[in-house]
């Protein structure tokens, strides 16, 4: 275990020396119920091996971590029947990433429910103002989806 990992709250419920209530576990990742649940269900899914965030992992790990979110999404939905779910994943401390083990959080949600909107109210949100800015960024991006040309 590297320095980072010894730190690391996940690699220690990982470990099964942290406090945790697991739901489902594979070879590759592991289900809990945070300490702090937003929500009844609230369960975070994580590799078993530590990366920071999701940009860190190979395709192969983020293969497997979303085949692991998909299997207990869908056993969430069909014991809890919630009227919906956020399925979140934040990478770096200004997208509120508080554990730098890559983690995604299914949330059941209701109405009402304690968790509120996580989208500004609406016109509170960013604007397009420069359509030429967009089209600009939107070329530049998927240029960079492209990668670069093999001829």
């Amino acid at each position: 275990m590297d320095a980072r990992e010894q730190a690391c709250a996940f690699c220690e419920i990982v470990a099964g020396t942290g406090r945790a209530r697991v739901v489902y576990e594979d070879a590759h990742t592991l289900a809990f119920f945070p300490l702090a649940p937003a929500t009844l269900g609230h369960t975070l899914v994580v590799p078993r091996a530590h990366t920071a965030d999701l940009w860190e992992m190979d395709e192969a790990g983020v293969q497997r971590l979303f085949h692991a979110v998909t299997v207990v999404g869908r056993a969430l939905r069909a014991v809890l029947e919630p009227d919906g779910m956020n399925v979140i994943n934040s990478a770096g401390a200004v997208a509120s990433q508080s554990v730098f083990h890559t983690h995604v959080h299914l949330v059941p949600r209701r109405p009402g429910d304690a968790m509120g909107p996580i989208w500004p109210p609406q016109g509170g949100g960013f604007r397009d103002q420069d359509d030429a800015a967009a089209a600009a960024l939107a070329a530049r991006l998927s240029a960079a989806v492209r990668g670069p040309r093999r001829d």
